[in-house]
């Protein structure tokens, strides 16, 4: 194992014994009804984070291959929690099947094959174009327009977007590890979510969005994201960039992590419900879990494609 990538797997680690000692402590002395579902949910949490790390390091042992894989799987289960929402009918059951198992596995072999510039349009152009005639093949044209809007859309932020992730593998940069920027990307975004949760159960009053997500605050967004940004800094060595090239990244990073996770919120209460799915547990579903990640993902690997690569 690279020593870099011991060395922060093993933080990561000391970072979860300590959390998950607090969350023992509070267990034990937190005593109202309140307090003690707040734990259990922050326990339940930490628990979950533990197996997402331990999968997520697995996959990276196994470099881009690894990488592709899992990423495959998470586009494969956020997908699917996507189109239950969806007002599908029967006659779209066939063009599902080529979304799931055609369109996801030949997005990542190219990312896989590091063919970038189609990894840029299959999605977009060919995928959106195929889709399109194959569902008005089947000649059921009830809600045509509705339902292939938003299988367009699903396809779009649950393989389009978080396929970027993995693509960073792809990229050349001048001496660092290729799995670098992934990383960076990944603590970034998604301690910004756990920091804006932190700072909002500590001292948030101001809600940003009531009606859409109630328990995200002014408080928590601006302590969460500013100290995703400190800590963006601090792990800038993954990277090519420098401090304040790193501190602009990672405040460009943390605030499109919320904004995702405000639009996908936004769609979870438009159908009704709280989660995406139970998948994961204390943080429901997959998409749940990834949505800070589907706005971050492309913009952040255009970023380090047009400026840090070598050309």
């Amino acid at each position: 194992m690279d020593p870099m990538m011991k060395w922060l797997l093993i933080g990561v680690g000391g970072v979860l014994v300590i959390a998950s000692t607090i969350g023992f402590i509070l267990r034990l002395t937190v005593k109202t009804i309140a307090g003690k579902r707040t734990v259990a949910n922050l326990n339940a949490r930490i628990k979950a984070w533990w197996v997402m790390v331990a999968v997520f390091a697995l996959a990276l042992w196994f470099d881009a291959a690894g990488a592709c894989i899992l990423f495959a799987i998470i586009s494969f289960l956020a997908l699917r929690e996507m189109l239950t929402l969806a007002p599908t009918r029967r006659a779209d059951h066939h063009t599902m099947f080529w979304t799931f198992f055609v369109m996801i596995p030949i997005q990542y072999y190219l990312v896989y094959i590091r063919w970038i510039a189609m990894v840029e349009i299959f999605i977009p152009v060919y995928c959106f174009i195929f889709l399109a005639i194959r569902s008005a093949l089947t000649g059921d044209y009830k809600n045509y327009l509705e339902r292939m809007a938003k299988m367009q859309w699903a396809l779009f932020i649950c393989v389009y977007c978080i396929s970027h992730a993995p693509a960073l593998l792809m990229l050349e940069l001048p001496t660092r590890p290729s799995w670098g920027p992934l990383m960076w990307l990944v603590i970034v975004v998604q301690m910004s979510d756990v920091l804006q949760y932190c700072w909002g159960k500590m001292c948030g009053k101001h809600k940003v969005a009531p009606h859409i997500s109630p328990n995200k605050t002014w408080e928590g967004l601006i302590g969460g994201v500013l100290t995703a940004t400190g800590l963006g800094v601090a792990i800038s060595a993954l990277t090519p960039f420098r401090w304040g090239e790193a501190a602009i990244i990672a405040f460009v990073v943390a605030m499109l992590g919320f904004f995702g996770g405000i639009v996908m919120s936004a769609i979870k209460r438009d159908a009704g419900i709280k989660d995406y799915g139970q998948l994961i547990e204390g943080h429901g579903g997959m998409m749940d879990r990834i949505d800070s990640l589907t706005f971050a993902a492309p913009i952040f690997f255009h970023i380090v494609g047009y400026w840090f690569t070598v050309r």
